[in-house]
């Protein structure tokens, strides 16, 4: 099976000059970073103690922030390395500005790429966070010697009954991890028949606040963009045909508030024109946040389109529609909302996250949709009721610092 993975790998480098250039085309790629996946380095390795965090995309690289922030504070950690696939990732990182921290693209999975990257970062510790398998990689790693961490690991029933198919490749895989630092029960349970050795059922490290998130002020000038309009719901994370689903809750929801505004941030914002052609057929007006300018009156919808703004949205907002749960597969992680204070509304897919949303609904904080008439009933209720924001934010708040003491004090064995 190793065999036939290091063909196919090898097969994709061979190719891996077009498949670049048309994602440079479609504004995937960055054109003066793109060489980083094929070899080449944006940094000088200055001393031995580095560790390496990877992580495939910017849900992944937030969730291990605030614990960037704590080993940002330890001495004896020099440098922190970050990889990632994506370049919305890479963006979000340099937004962060982390002390020590740095970020370089994963390098393709060849067994000759992955010897010179690391051979040039000689890292003391990996992490590879939540279900990032790269086996090239972790068979190398593992040969030199170097401590081997899945941190905030999750594996659904889909991506397990995929492994379970090769079950005798993934137990060789999945052995090379000296601690897995799982998510749920679910998790847990997956990754002791796929071979880990070393299991502990720590929590989701979505749950804790980071302090830059705290600080940032940019939900301000946000606020002052809105002129004084009110947000009646924000739609985060949204797939095709759910741009439309709210936006006819937002024209109905018009009938019974004035001055409001629907907050929408899709998935993916290469969607954008799309969306807003889709959006203005529905007489909507639509308000583009890249324009920097403030809305007008006959604003409807305010269209998120450049990256890294959730937050500073999700800060101002008290209501939050998850997509890909109406027209979708699998649902979006609610907890980013949720911390922030959002009561979650959610449609009937989210077969990827089951245990996260059992959790809040136990906690009164999320609640099932199948229809945009019950998304217009529940935003309708939701804003005539009490705020309920600050005691979401301390319930999470003080769950999601300790599932952070927790993971600090399992990997602090490893430095």
């Amino acid at each position: 099976m190793l065999f036939f993975y290091r063909l196919i790998i090898n097969l994709i480098f061979l190719v891996s000059p077009i498949i670049i250039i048309l994602r440079i085309l479609k504004k995937k790629e960055d054109p003066k970073r793109f060489l980083e996946k094929i070899g080449k380095f944006n940094n000088k390795n200055k001393n031995n103690n580095l560790i390496w965090f990877h992580g495939s995309s910017v849900g992944e690289i937030l969730s291990i922030v605030p614990l960037i922030e704590k080993l940002n504070k330890k001495k004896n950690i020099k440098r922190i390395l970050i990889t990632s696939n994506t370049l919305s990732s890479a963006k979000i990182i340099k937004k962060l500005k982390l002390k020590k921290t740095f970020h370089q693209f994963f390098p393709l999975d060849t067994d000759f790429l992955v010897e010179k990257f690391l051979n040039h970062w000689k890292p003391n510790v990996v992490f590879f966070i939540e279900s990032e398998i790269w086996p090239n990689m972790i068979f190398k790693i593992k040969q030199k010697n170097i401590p081997l961490i899945l941190l905030n690991a999750r594996i659904t029933k889909k991506s397990f009954n995929k492994w379970k198919k090769i079950l005798f490749f993934s137990k060789k895989i999945f052995n090379e991890f000296d601690l897995c630092l799982g998510q749920n029960d679910e998790t847990c349970k997956y990754l002791k028949i796929l071979g880990a050795k070393n299991i502990k059922k720590i929590g989701n490290l979505k749950f804790a606040h980071s302090q830059i998130e705290l600080k940032s002020k940019q939900s301000n000038k946000i606020k002052k963009n809105l002129n004084n309009k009110k947000i009646i719901f924000s739609a985060i994370s949204t797939h095709n045909r759910e741009e439309i689903f709210c936006g006819k809750v937002h024209s109905n929801l018009k009938k019974k508030y004035r001055n409001i505004i629907s907050i929408i941030i899709p998935r993916h914002i290469h969607r954008t024109n799309e969306i807003k052609e889709q959006l203005n057929s529905n007489d909507l007006n639509v308000h583009l946040h890249s324009s920097n300018r403030p809305i007008n009156r006959e604003t409807d919808i305010y269209l998120v389109d450049t990256f890294g703004e959730t937050k500073s949205f999700l800060k101002l907002s008290k209501i939050a529609f998850i997509g890909k749960s109406v027209h979708g597969f699998g649902g979006q992680n609610p907890l980013e909302a949720a911390r922030l204070g959002n009561r979650i509304i959610h449609g009937p897919n989210i077969e990827n996250f089951i245990e996260v949303y059992d959790f809040l609904k136990k906690l009164g904080i999320s609640t099932k949709i199948n229809s945009n008439k019950d998304l217009e009933n529940l935003v309708y209720q939701f804003n005539r009721k009490k705020n309920y924001s600050q005691q979401i934010t301390k319930k999470l708040a003080y769950i999601g610092n300790q599932i952070l003491i927790n993971n600090e004090k399992e990997i602090n064995k490893y430095f």
